[in-house]
């Protein structure tokens, strides 16, 4: 079959392991272009005829914005996109005057928000540029092309799902939506600064905030409400697509998938690591809470004098995040002899994967017992599920989707708590055996659960599924025997007479 695979170029590598692991099927993988490249393509001015016609259509896309109206946003959605495909663009028509006048009235509108209302010019047009990045997706040329599709898979939510919205609407195409972090909890974090590789940040101003934020939940309803199906990538992900409206019966959570055999030769090594080295692998930036794990890990050096703790960054994160950590290492743990620690030698040591001495997320894995997960804000967490295909136990914070992930082969502690996961820590470090058992228990459920393998099975069943079922009533036709022969049959049907005699 052929499959339209939609990309925001953050699940590429993802993509390409679907494609590589379904090679029956016939993939196309649309990605939306660089922002500049876009401009060029789409930023002519529209006539007045034009204007005419996107005045409704935005209008009512406002009015669902700002008076949290379902039914008016998808009527103006669909309308601009209607206008975007006959004239080739909106990006100049979102950043006019007329554009501006129909927001401002919008927000002084009667059923707007008071937030809303207090909306000031530079407010608008903040509002207006978030729009008008927002829709890019309506402008795109090459959406009409998932019309042949027999089925659309957007690999993420929010606006990176458009143009699979849009050939459901215009085309009838089947859609499919993975998310394994949710779009809409993403713009919040955005918003509130706690994904900021720099850290916290100076949030827009009230009234943007909310107008961007009411239109991201009023995409996100009506996306989860017109797709065929929704996978979301765990039960936290899926609690959030059913808040805002998704339907229980459309969703089924699949796990990501992980290349188990990076890790197989960690996993099944008969050497454990060394037992009195605690391991963090990740990206150093504010949400992982690298100063909480600091602290406690001066608290396990004075249960346990002998404790190392490796800090293996991934990525590139915050330099300036990452300063403050090394800084607070070193006023926290000063060049000191011990027993077990060398003369001038720090028990904190921070390293980066691909350097000679980590050069593998295996190696960061393997270089101790127990890995530990700090994080305040978390989706998903894959290095503990890497951790776990090592067959290492871990100590992490309950956030996110870790607990549902560990499953009871790991330790799961309050967030924030610098003497839980100190604890936590300590109780490992002083139990080999149980740390073992933990770390072979890990090893089997993330070969059960978090495998690529699993994750394609998955996928090639749903596909199966949704063609078979006739997902869009321009599909059930081209589906063999996808309408039952009798149907076919000339003639008309008379009740035989034995059945009539029997009804007498």
């Amino acid at each position: 079959m052929r499959i339209g695979l939609l990309t925001d170029g953050g699940s590429r590598l993802w993509c390409e392991r679907l494609v590589r692991g379904l090679p029956q099927h016939e993939f196309t993988l649309y990605t939306q272009p660089p922002a500049d490249e876009y401009r060029r393509a789409h930023g002519r001015r529209y006539r007045r005829r034009d204007r005419r016609r996107f005045t409704p259509a935005f209008g009512e896309l406002v009015a669902g914005i700002c008076a949290a109206d379902g039914a008016a946003f998808a009527d103006g959605l669909y309308g601009l996109a209607e206008l975007a495909r006959e004239q080739g663009g909106l990006p100049a028509a979102l950043r006019s005057e007329d554009a501006l006048r129909i927001l401002e009235a919008g927000c002084r509108a009667p059923g707007a928000g008071r937030t809303v209302q207090a909306a000031r010019v530079p407010d608008l047009l903040a509002v207006l540029d978030g729009l008008e990045r927002a829709l890019r997706p309506l402008s795109l040329d090459w959406y009409e092309d998932l019309g042949a599709a027999d089925i659309v898979h957007a690999s993420a939510g929010g606006v990176a799902a458009l143009p699979g919205l849009l050939a459901k609407r215009f085309f009838g195409v089947p859609l499919l939506v993975t998310e394994y972090g949710v779009q809409l909890r993403a713009h919040y974090l955005r918003q509130a600064g706690a994904d900021r590789p720099d850290g916290p940040h100076r949030p827009d101003r009230p009234a943007v905030r909310a107008l961007l934020a009411s239109f991201q939940l009023r995409l996100a309803t009506e996306l989860y409400g017109r797709a065929d199906l929704l996978t979301p990538g765990n039960a936290h992900a899926r609690r959030w697509q059913e808040r805002c409206g998704a339907v229980r019966a459309q969703l089924r959570t699949v796990y990501p998938g992980m290349e188990a055999d990076r890790f197989a030769t960690v996993g099944e090594a008969a050497d454990q690591g060394d037992p009195y080295t605690l391991v963090w692998v990740g990206r150093i930036e504010p949400a992982k809470d690298l100063i909480g794990l600091l602290h406690a890990f001066a608290e396990v050096r004075r249960a346990e004098p002998g404790a190392r703790l490796r800090i293996c960054a991934t990525g590139t994160g915050s330099p300036a995040y990452l300063a403050d950590c090394r800084a607070l290492a070193a006023q926290l743990f000063p060049d000191e002899a011990a027993d077990t620690v060398s003369a001038g030698e720090n028990p904190v040591a921070f390293e980066e994967i691909g350097g000679p001495d980590t050069p593998s997320p295996a190696d960061a894995y393997g270089a101790g017992r127990v890995v530990v997960s700090s994080s305040v804000v978390e989706g998903f967490p894959i290095t503990l599920a890497e951790a776990m295909l090592c067959g290492r136990a871990t100590v992490s914070t309950d956030v996110g989707a870790v607990f549902e992930v560990i499953g009871g082969t790991g330790l799961v502690v309050p967030p924030r708590n610098p003497r839980a996961l100190a604890e936590a820590c300590v109780s490992l470090l002083r139990d080999p055996e149980r740390a073992a058992r933990l770390g072979a228990a890990a090893r089997a459920r993330a070969l059960e659960l978090f495998t690529v393998e699993q994750n394609v099975a998955a996928f090639r069943e749903m596909y199966l599924d949704l063609i078979a079922s006739g997902a869009s009533a321009g599909v059930a036709g081209d589906v063999p025997f996808g309408v039952p022969a009798e149907a076919r049959v000339p003639g008309h049907w008379t009740t035989p007479t034995w059945a009539a005699e029997a009804t007498v």
